[in-house]
Formats: C-alpha cells, structure tokens, sequence
C-alpha cells in the first residue's frame, strides 16, 4: 500500500463515505463495510477526492487521450478528475460524458464535452456488475475511438454474480477479460485489510473484513 492509497482510506473514514459495520448489499451479502463516493458532496471533499484520484491515474502509467465518465457518477468525477489531472501535470486533459436521455433539440445526441477520439479511458467509482462500462465502451467503440482503460475509486476484489449464480471472477476481472483493458483502482479491498492491520484497536473489523473475503474475495 502507498502512502497516497493510505491517506485516501484516511480521507474516505474521516468523511463518512468508508463504513464498517453491517451493511446489506444489493448482492444479498452482508458487507463489513461500506464505501459510498456520493458522500463526497462538497466542493472540498470532491477536490480532495479528485486529487487522489488523479495520483493513482498517474502511478498507473496508463495513457489515453480523453477521460469519459458515465452518468451519472461519472459526470462530476470526469471534470473534477480531469481538473486535478490538469493542475498536477500542466496538461490539458479532455474530458466527457454521456446523457442518459437522448437530446432532440440544440446539439442533440447525448454526448457532451470533449469529442471522443483516439484512446479514451473510462472513469466511475467502484463496478458492481459491469453494466455502465459495457454501455461506455459500446459509445465509445461507436464513435470509432477505443477503450483504453477503467479508472475506479474502489476494487472490492470481489465475486461476482452471473444468473443468480456466484462466478469465479470478480465484475473488474471480467471486464478486462472481455475487453482487453486493464482497470485501476485508487483503492483495493487488499488494501482496506492493510490498513486494519496496522491499527489495532480495529481488530474487531479486520476480522470481519478476513471473513468476508474467505468466503466472497477473488484468487
């Protein structure tokens, strides 16, 4: 774990957005913990959070050429994100996003922001089932630019779910399997167990968080 993965769980306790406990999910499993960016509600959590974000993108050495974030998470991570990338590095980074309805009017269509082209990286905060990046690299792809990465604030590094069944492979591998892209995380559940372990008076946690993964975590 680096020092800015570190201080990001730190961020992410502090502001409420990082929970332990018992949490339902809408899997049907009971979680040790919970882990909601919509928390990052103001202009200072939301800079902060951005600034991390950008951290990991850059020790990731991944290049692209436009940062698309899929609405409706997606929107506000795409700029803030791009704007932190822009002021760390003194590039410009172009960024967009999608509409969920269709505009009939003005521009129309339902893109907005920077013209997708080239190699375009995908950003969003954790993948549950895959569903909003399957739907991104498929506006992507229509465009003719390429999908060259997923950015996320969290891997749960966990199994996923097909037809009701458990799979082997959590939703992240899945997605790289099927479109040959590598995704990165600010953060991974490996990570948040790290963290645990250098803190003793969360022991009761970090139990929990061993359970859970024996019984849901990934190979």
């Amino acid at each position: 774990m680096l020092p800015y993965q570190e201080q990001f769980i730190d961020f992410a306790l502090t502001t409420g957005v990082l929970r332990f406990g018992e949490f339902k999910l809408k899997s049907g499993r009971t979680s040790p913990y919970f882990f909601n960016t919509g928390l990052f509600n103001s202009g200072a959590t939301m800079l902060q959070f951005s600034r991390y974000f950008a951290t990991s993108i850059e020790h990731s050495d991944i290049e692209f050429d436009v940062l698309f974030g899929p609405a409706y998470k997606g929107i506000t991570l795409s700029c803030a994100v791009a704007m932190a990338l822009s002021e760390a590095s003194g590039k410009e980074i172009p960024f967009a996003f999608n509409r969920k309805e269709k505009k009939d009017h003005g521009e129309g269509g339902n893109m907005v922001g920077a013209e997708l082209q080239g190699r375009v990286a995908i950003i969003d905060d954790v993948i549950t089932a895959g569903t909003a990046i399957r739907e991104s690299v498929a506006m992507i792809e229509a465009t003719g630019a390429k999908p060259s990465a997923v950015f996320l604030a969290l891997d749960r590094q966990e199994k996923g779910q097909k037809g009701g069944e458990v799979t082997e492979m959590s939703a992240i591998q899945q997605v790289e399997a099927e479109f040959d892209i590598p995704v990165k995380a600010i953060a991974t559940l490996d990570d948040l167990i790290e963290y645990l372990k250098q803190r003793p008076e969360q022991a009761e946690n970090l139990e929990r968080m061993h359970t859970y993964r024996e019984i849901y975590g990934i190979q």
